[in-house]
């Protein structure tokens, strides 16, 4: 096992260079970039990423140096100097050796626009997006493994029907829409204002007892994490109820009733074991996808300034060493889950020797 792991953690090394080199290329003939949009800005013009889609379709392409239209008419040594100062004065490849030099010890150099460096916004917002991403994905499983391996055992009851007509709604509304939803009900919107509409703790969290700060943090998250989880659990619980039926259709499982064993012991001695697999390996994307994607939207109906949020706007913006900053983290968090993942196969089932296999 701990040969498998040291393979692993060595291949972690040459994806995360690649997932870098890919992103790196893609930017370089995406159109616009933070020189054109500084000169835009100078000239009295706006560059926003609908200006950048439509100049892309007609035709204008990206240089290295991340200047199209908007730089047109400014003073050429002007220019060079604002590209010095983005760093756009060096070779792409020069760029990209210094970018990975520089991230092997997590210095992510600074934002172009924050006037901070990207590893202190980066810890800044990392609390708000665990707080979503950890909740979110340790109560969709609580709710639901233990709903899966229900509707299996009862499968065709009344009980079954029911609970998946609330699996349908979960799977066919998006989380988004479920979080304006209790926004318009349970926070100021239309009827009730019980819960809180911004940020992760109040503004006297500081001042308050150890109880309170506890409180406050669960009274402001409740409903972000309350919209993710019921915009996610469908997945997830028919995932586990497919495979619980698959297993109790088993030879073995038939064999182990002939023997007289009991419907319990057979379900969680030995269905639960096969069956959870597959549930297992879900476990990192939900996270990242949580984790990333989809606590967007929710970040910004919540007004919770966290990575995803982010990361979308250093998107818009160009603000390239904040897009990368953040794609390091999270490229790096979804490989390491991804190991976690295949250790955990082997605590659920301990006949799975990852140390047999090859490469």
């Amino acid at each position: 096992m701990l040969a498998y792991i040291l393979r692993r953690l060595a291949l972690i090394i040459p994806t995360l260079l690649g997932i870098m080199l890919i992103n790196f290329a893609i930017v370089q003939f995406a159109p616009g970039g933070p020189v054109d949009m500084l000169m835009s800005q100078l000239r009295g013009n706006s560059v926003g990423a609908t200006a950048r889609i439509s100049s892309s379709g007609a035709g204008e392409t990206a240089t290295t140096t991340g200047r199209t239209k908007g730089s047109r008419g400014i003073d050429p040594e002007f220019i060079k100097e604002i590209e010095k100062l983005y760093g756009f004065d060096k070779p792409a490849h020069v760029r990209f050796f210094e970018m990975v030099k520089n991230y092997a010890v997590f210095d992510f150099g600074d934002s172009f626009y924050r006037d901070r460096k990207v590893f202190e916004l980066v810890m800044d917002k990392m609390p708000v997006s665990i707080s979503l991403g950890l909740w979110t994905t340790l109560i969709i499983y609580l709710v639901s493994i233990p709903l899966g391996i229900a509707k299996a055992v009862r499968d065709g009851t009344k009980f079954d029907m029911w609970t998946s007509a609330a699996v349908i709604v979960g799977y066919a509304v998006p989380g988004f829409m479920f979080a304006v939803l209790l926004v318009v009900l349970f926070a100021g919107g239309s009827y009730f204002d019980w819960f809180p509409l911004r940020g992760l703790v109040s503004e006297n969290w500081s001042e308050l007892s150890t109880l309170g700060k506890v409180m406050d943090y669960f009274h402001h998250i409740a409903l972000p994490v309350a919209a993710m989880v019921i915009g996610g659990f469908a997945v997830l619980t028919m995932l586990t109820k497919n495979s619980f039926l698959d297993e109790i259709h088993k030879q073995y499982v038939v064999t182990a009733r002939s023997k007289g064993m009991t419907e319990k012991r057979i379900l969680y001695k030995h269905v639960f074991r096969n069956a959870m697999l597959i549930v297992v390996a879900g476990f990192p994307q939900a996270f990242v996808s949580i984790f990333l994607t989809g606590s967007l939207l929710i970040e910004t109906i919540f007004s919770l300034d966290g990575l995803g949020l982010l990361g979308f706007e250093a998107t818009v913006n160009r603000d390239y060493p904040v897009m990368f900053g953040t794609l390091y983290v999270f490229s790096l968090l979804g490989l390491v889950l991804n190991l976690a993942s295949d250790v955990t196969y082997m605590m659920i089932d301990p006949r799975i020797d990852f140390e047999k296999r090859q490469g």
